[in-house]
């Protein structure tokens, strides 16, 4: 999203740019994300060495990825370079610029489903990006986690509409879900049965790659159930397993078990 007219980038930012005019000492060159902006790279700051024809370097229209050297605001003027972007930082600012194009889109799908207009839609795009540092960041935050907006404050069914979406269209590292065991023991056995059935809980992970379960006291006689695991039939999986093993773990003492998938 184009930021307003009156922000700048800052030295040292790493910007997506488009090649407007190339002249014999350099070349203008547009700045994604801000509006109306244009930047200047010297020939000298066009590529390593002696470059003797620039447009064997770059052409008109071409997307580039440069960094900021120098910013005069009271000239209006910014300065580029090319050459001082590595090829690896180069690769991981062209993903960050296509995953928050993706981003973009799927909130645009979002407004169409829910009934946003326009300015509604970039109300919520920019209030999820504060929350989160980046739009794409906070869509990937749902595809993991499908509380993710509402553990950051938000609420509406347009969340669950924007997590479907999320969990649709972007593969995340990992994902998460949580459920809750109300245990309650009257019998002698009392906290040693909990622990028992918790520790039961927990071995369902045992021996599953990249899969972790982990038991936290709420407040009696609430424990949460944190599972992390590659994708969400792994998670669904172990959480299964982990329901059947508490299950059968209460059913030999004198108490009361309710499960909740939160």
């Amino acid at each position: 999203m184009a930021k307003p007219e009156e922000e700048w980038p800052e030295e040292g930012d790493l910007l997506i740019c488009t090649v407007k005019d190339i002249k014999q000492n350099g070349a203008y060159l547009t700045l994604g994300g801000y509006d109306g902006r244009e930047g200047f790279v010297f020939v000298g700051e066009i590529a390593a060495g002696w470059v003797k024809n620039i447009r064997t370097h770059v052409r008109e229209g071409q997307r580039v990825v440069a960094k900021v050297i120098q910013v005069k605001k009271e000239r209006k003027r910014i300065e580029l370079s090319l050459k001082s972007v590595s090829e690896e930082r180069r690769r991981d600012t062209v993903q960050a610029w296509k995953n928050e194009e993706r981003a973009i889109q799927i909130m645009r799908v979002a407004s169409e489903r829910v009934g946003w207009g326009d300015g509604k839609g970039i109300e919520i795009s920019n209030a999820m990006t504060e929350a989160f540092g980046t739009l794409y960041g906070a869509l990937e935050e749902c595809a993991i986690s499908e509380n993710a907006l509402v553990d950051a404050g938000f609420e509406g069914e347009w969340t669950k509409v924007v997590t479907t979406l999320a969990m649709e269209n972007i593969i995340p590292p990992f994902v998460e879900i949580r459920g809750v065991f109300d245990i309650q023991v009257w019998g002698k056995e009392g906290v040693y049965a909990i622990r028992d059935a918790l520790l039961d809980a927990e071995s369902c992970a045992k021996g599953l790659e990249d899969v972790t379960l982990t038991c936290h006291y709420d407040g009696a006689p609430s424990y949460r159930i944190d599972i992390r695991a590659p994708d969400y039939q792994a998670a669904e999986s172990v959480w299964q397993s982990a329901v059947k093993a508490v299950e059968t773990s209460m059913s030999t003492v004198d108490g009361s078990l309710s499960i909740e998938r939160s």
